[in-house]
């Protein structure tokens, strides 16, 4: 992984008022995954036909001069490609990296990502990583080619919130379109909008004004947030998502089961409802020892116990809930550590 630094001359003419020093500058790292943010076209109006991941981390430093005006700047190519490919050895390479960089003088990171799984990956790095320093997600809906690109401004935001003291305590964050929100709730709402980050019960933490955080609360813990050491994890195991609908069947959860799945999340409707016929296979699944989960493919929403078999998912998504399912799977924990990650607040 390679590591560009950002001098200070870049930015001197850009900057309003008087410029910190650089040595009394927070020291941020940046960890480039790809992602619209790193996308390009050869048109300056596409703004869905553009290749993600197309542009290195040097070069998207290079377009925003302010950010030396902010932090003293680090950046290491983790990845480059859509996050629709990132993967769990993604996910591993970023906790490592962000492990270290905390164990040494980093003040905070910036992660930029792609939107369709940012959710993921900030969750992730939520539930894993222990420091209060600032994890903030940072991403784009427009490609850098593009007329009105979001991406630079977004970019020298999440990293002015990632050096600063009113970020931490807050556990990972998602920054876009001038909102943050904790990556705990937020989800993306919206294929292409730019306001796409949003959580609907809990609301946004709080918003840029002039490229200067305003937080709505101070820091506080989510009801019955876990965590999870993965320190000594070299593999997580494989957790399956099974899509439920009106004629859904057992065929794709024993295909999920026969592909080596350890645990299913099943994206079921309403309040966690599956039909009658689905009952006995999903009894018979957790019999077995595999954790089977009931989320919603609502969008929003808590799923309660309920009288289906399987573990309601209380405040999580399909996409998060199978994350905590992996990492708890991951950490050896028992089926009634697992309920309890997911029904404990309820």
């Amino acid at each position: 992984m390679k590591r560009y630094p950002v001098t200070a001359a870049l930015a001197a003419a850009c900057l309003t008022g008087p410029a910190l020093a650089q040595d009394d500058l927070p020291n941020v790292s940046i960890f480039a995954t790809g992602g619209t943010i790193a996308g390009s076209s050869s048109s300056s109006t596409d703004t869905t036909n553009y290749t993600s991941g197309n542009i290195g981390v040097d070069q998207l430093l290079e377009a925003v001069p302010e950010l030396s005006g902010v932090a003293q700047i680090s950046g290491e190519q983790v990845a480059n490609t859509g996050s629709f490919n990132v993967d769990q050895q993604i996910l591993m390479d970023l906790h490592t990296a962000i492990s270290e960089a905390f164990a040494g003088d980093t003040d905070g990171v910036v992660i930029t990502h792609g939107t369709d799984t940012m959710e993921e990956t900030g969750f992730f790095l939520d539930l894993t990583v222990d420091s209060d320093k600032p994890i903030v997600m940072v991403g784009a809906m427009r490609p850098a080619t593009a007329i009105g690109a979001d991406g630079p401004i977004n970019l020298l935001q999440a990293v002015t919130l990632a050096g600063s003291e009113e970020g931490r305590g807050r556990g990972a964050m998602i920054v876009l379109n001038d909102r943050i929100g904790s990556a705990y709730f937020t989800t993306k709402t919206d294929t292409l909008a730019l306001n796409t980050f949003r959580a609907i019960e809990e609301g946004y933490l709080g918003r840029f004004l002039s490229n200067k955080p305003y937080f709505y609360y101070p820091p506080v813990e989510p009801v019955n947030k876990p965590s999870f050491d993965i320190s000594d994890v070299d593999e997580l195991p494989r957790v399956d998502i099974v899509y439920g609908y009106q004629d859904v069947d057992e065929q794709a959860m024993n295909a999920a089961i026969e592909a080596g799945a350890e645990g299913i999340v099943i994206a079921a409707v309403g309040n966690g409802n599956i039909p009658d016929r689905m009952n006995e296979v999903v009894e018979d699944v957790i019999a077995n020892g595999i954790p089977v989960v009931r989320s919603t493919r609502t969008g929003n929403g808590i799923v309660t116990a309920g009288t289906d078999p399987g573990i309601g998912s209380g405040v999580y998504n399909p996409q998060k809930a199978r994350i905590i399912l992996m990492l708890a799977l991951a950490t050896g924990q028992s089926m009634e550590e697992i309920e309890e990650h997911f029904l404990g607040a309820l």
